[in-house]
C-alpha cells in the first residue's frame, strides 16, 4: 500500500511539472512547417561620467593676476556615456575655499571660481547649487572642456593654500 501512494504521488509530480514543460514547447507536423519564436530583452539605463583628472592645479596668482582681477585655468574634460537623455551639472561642496595656512582667507566665496564650458565664457560662479553645465541625448559618447577662471583680489586673497571640491554629477530625467 506504502508503495501505491509512493506511486501515486511521483505520477502526479510528473504529471503536473511534465505537462507545464511541454506546455512551453513548440511544435509543428505540417508541411511546411513553421515556428514562431519570441525574444525579450530588458535594457537597462547606461550612465557613464568621467573626468579626465581628478585635481586641477590651478595656477598661483602673481602680479599680473591681481592686477586682472582673475586667472584662466583649463579644467578636467568630462566625458558622458549614455543611452538615454542626460544631463551633467556643476557644483562645490561647500559656499567656501578651504585655507589652510596662516592669515590665509578661510571665507572665499565659492563663486571666485567660475566655470564655463568655452575659454572665451561666458563664466558663471561655482555654488552650492548645481548648475546645469551640458546636456545630451542618447549617443555613444559626448565629451566637453572644462574651463576656470579664478577670480583674485589684493585685499581678500592673502597668503596660503586654497582649494575647493568641484562635483560635477550626471543624471538622466
Amino acid at each position: 500500500m506504502k508503495l501505491t501512494a509512493k506511486m501515486t504521488l511521483v505520477a502526479l509530480v510528473l504529471l503536473t511539472f511534465g505537462g507545464s514543460r511541454l506546455q512551453a514547447q513548440n511544435t509543428c507536423t505540417s508541411n511546411p512547417c513553421s515556428l514562431n519564436d519570441t525574444v525579450k530583452v530588458t535594457v537597462n539605463t547606461v550612465l557613464r561620467l568621467t573626468l579626465s583628472q581628478a585635481a586641477t592645479p590651478l595656477t598661483s596668482p602673481n602680479e599680473a593676476a591681481y592686477d586682472a582681477g582673475f586667472q584662466l585655468d583649463g579644467g578636467p574634460t568630462v566625458s558622458i556615456k549614455a543611452n538615454r537623455a542626460w544631463t551633467v551639472k556643476v557644483s562645490s561642496n561647500a559656499a567656501t575655499w578651504t585655507a589652510v595656512g596662516a592669515g590665509a582667507n578661510g571665507s572665499k566665496a565659492s563663486t571666485d571660481l567660475q566655470w564655463a564650458t568655452n575659454v572665451a565664457g561666458p563664466y558663471a560662479g561655482v555654488s552650492t547649487s548645481p548648475a546645469t553645465f551640458l546636456t545630451g541625448g542618447a549617443g555613444a559618447s559626448s565629451s566637453q572642456g572644462a574651463f576656470y577662471k579664478t577670480l583674485w583680489s589684493y585685499g581678500s586673497d592673502t597668503p596660503g593654500d586654497y582649494s575647493l571640491v568641484v562635483v560635477y554629477t550626471l543624471s538622466a530625467p
